[in-house]
């Protein structure tokens, strides 16, 4: 894991198409702005664990899928 140091405004750059900002620091909270091409997908990583475990356990019939396709 890459440990870096950032101030409020400051960014780092991730692959020349993403973009991380600090844009607030207010006690122990961060508030990041990210910047990515829209094919990536972006998430906090309790969605992205969550998400995963649908996933994995979604292994539905097609009569349930088409219950809630919506």
């Amino acid at each position: 894991m890459l440990v870096l140091s950032r101030k409020k405004n400051e960014s780092i750059v991730i692959n020349n198409d993403i973009t991380i900002v600090v844009v607030e620091i207010r006690g122990d909270k961060v508030r990041l702005g990210i910047e990515a091409p829209k094919e990536v997908p972006v998430h906090r990583r309790e969605v992205y664990d969550a998400i995963k475990r649908n996933e994995q356990g979604g292994s539905e019939s097609p009569a349930n899928s088409a219950d809630t396709a919506g």
